[in-house]
């Protein structure tokens, strides 16, 4: 049985992943969370975790926020850990652009339906919202949009039923780590 271990910086991205993963995924997959306390935690333990990792047939997602960091420094720094362990081939780094709200303000519709909120699908198509990976402060973005209805931790196990996975979404940092679990679990 192939396993899939998420390396995650918080907890909301595994509460994000929860919802989506069983949409994505094979039921044959086995997957296991394994939740930092935050950016630093993740990259203090991230070699650590994945080199003595001990299950076979195991392949690895890192889910870490860009926050106010140069992405593609970001990514090769997570790389370099990763290829101490010698398992970089079946280790997969993925980058949210700039938080992980940029996922949720890419698909108004998800945000409006989890949250139970109205009006909020039809602002789509104003320009902030159509490219939300653009957007210094996604969190903050969507904490307004909602009137404070979002929460990290609930927010992201209500939305994440809701996003689309087809590829419509208007976060490309999202599309991409779609991309990436069907590539790494093929």
């Amino acid at each position: 049985m192939k396993c899939l271990v998420c390396l995650l910086e918080g907890p909301s991205e595994r509460e994000l992943l929860k919802n989506l993963l069983p949409r994505l995924l094979d039921d044959k997959v086995e997957v296991h969370y394994i939740v930092f306390e935050g950016k630093q935690d993740l990259e203090k333990q991230l070699e650590r975790r994945i080199k003595y990792w001990q299950k076979p047939k195991s392949h690895f997602l890192v889910i870490r926020d860009q926050d106010s960091g140069n992405c593609l420094l970001i990514k090769k720094n997570l790389q370099a850990k990763i290829d101490q362990t010698g398992k970089q081939s079946t280790t997969t780094v993925r980058i949210a652009c700039h938080e992980l709200e940029s996922f949720y303000l890419g698909d108004l519709v998800a945000v409006e339906k989890g949250l139970s909120l109205s009006g909020l699908a039809k602002k789509q198509e104003k320009s902030k919202y159509r490219a939300p990976d653009n957007l210094g402060n996604p969190a903050e973005e969507l904490l307004k949009l909602t009137k404070n209805n979002y929460q990290k931790i609930s927010g992201s196990r209500a939305i994440g039923p809701h996003l689309k996975i087809d590829g419509t979404n208007r976060s490309h940092s999202f599309n991409v780590l779609l991309t990436g679990i069907r590539k790494t679990m093929a």
